[in-house]
């Protein structure tokens, strides 16, 4: 019988194949949500600031060509776990639940137009990255027949997330198209992230041209006997271990390497680890005797947006911040009611609580309010 250990060990060298070829995917959405304990799962991304998503990759058959675009097209805007991506922390999983009492959500326009025709009633999320506008989801979804997410889901969900977010966020530095492992020093050699592959010891054995530049300025990077050494010397213990740690295989690298912050803003710069010594990525690892390769970028300075700022700063509850940002978008008792999914003499008495909060009277007052707290690098919609 084969034991959880090796079909997770199995799976995670899958997930890191998917930096060499994007069209592993959609086995990797399905091993996942086998997995995890469900019946679908996507990868997508939403924007904050717009208030869209796009760059969907799915598994199941409830999800076809008509049903994702209509989310897209219908639904993102209006979608109460959203607020998932204020609340919660990269990498922090999150069910309907932690967003909202269920029994509120199976009212929402959304659930009784969208998710109950599919048979889905649940899911657990994951906000994988917030280094840009577009905020890329990891999202396994329960069918009716398997009932809501349970403890044992969530800590499937917890060994699988780190891996996807590690493998996401190298992906989005490469080449979008397939790449083949023999010729997968000349696709790093034009990436514009800056690319070490090292061996067990740190010691550099290739660096592509924006590496290069990197270590003759110095300022993020040096070299120590040919090892790679981040400058910042409380980094300077930690790379090295994580890429020792590699050795062990994929699983080994755990939480340290998928985002290992480098340096301060205002210019903070980070680096993910991708180890070369499972699946297919170890033919491109023997190829250059490197046991893992480390992409590192500058991070995005995209402020938080006005509704995070409002969270934070007057302790709203989920359900207030639902309210708020519903009002915002659609405007009107009724018609908040109608979009969050609850009675109207419930959003009255959420309204008073926002007022009593942040110390406004009227509806105009508080969406002037969000406004001043709104991001000043924001993009117009």
């Amino acid at each position: 019988m084969i034991t959880e250990t090796e079909v997770l060990s199995d799976l995670i060298a899958t997930i890191y194949d998917t930096t060499l070829d994007r069209g592993l995917w959609p086995d990797v959405l399905r091993r996942s949500a086998e997995f995890v304990g469900g019946a679908a799962s996507w990868l997508y991304s939403k924007n904050v600031v717009r208030k869209t998503g796009n760059r969907a990759l799915y598994w199941n058959p409830r999800f076809d060509v008509i049903t994702v675009p209509r989310y897209f097209a219908e639904y993102v805007r209006i979608d109460p776990t959203r607020i998932g991506l204020v609340l919660f922390d990269v990498g922090q999983i999150y069910s309907v639940e932690d967003c909202m009492p269920h029994a509120e959500f199976l009212e929402t326009r959304i659930y009784k137009e969208y998710v109950r025709p599919m048979g889905l009633v649940d899911q657990l999320a994951a906000t994988l990255d917030r280094s840009a506008a577009d905020l890329p989801l990891f999202a396994v979804f329960r069918s009716e027949e398997q009932g809501l997410a349970d403890a044992e889901m969530r800590r499937r969900m917890s060994l699988v997330v780190p891996h996807v977010r590690r493998a996401v966020l190298i992906g989005n530095a490469m080449d979008r198209n397939a790449t083949e492992a023999t010729a997968f020093a000349d696709t790093l050699g034009g990436l514009a992230a800056g690319v070490f592959l090292v061996d067990e010891d740190a010691r550099i054995v290739f660096a592509n041209r924006s590496g290069e530049i990197m270590l003759d300025q110095g300022k993020i990077f040096c070299q120590n006997h040919r090892a790679l050494m981040a400058v910042d010397p409380r980094i300077g213990t930690t790379l090295p271990d994580i890429i020792a740690s590699t050795r062990k295989g994929d699983a080994a690298v755990g939480v340290n390497g998928v985002a290992l912050q480098l340096s301060r803003p205002p210019e903070p710069w980070l680096a993910h680890i991708l180890p070369l010594t499972s699946g297919a990525r170890r033919q491109a690892g023997i190829a250059h005797s490197a046991v893992a390769a480390v992409f590192v970028h500058q991070a995005s300075l995209e402020a938080p947006s006005s509704m995070a700022t409002m969270s934070k700063l007057y302790r709203l509850t989920p359900s207030e911040l639902r309210v708020l940002a519903a009002m915002i978008e659609v405007g009107g008792i009724a018609a908040v009611a109608e979009v969050v999914g609850i009675a109207e003499t419930t959003v009255k008495t959420h309204l008073q609580r926002l007022f009593s909060k942040t110390g406004t009277s009227r509806q105009s007052d508080l969406v002037k309010l969000v406004a001043t707290h709104a991001s000043p690098l924001r993009q117009l919609p």
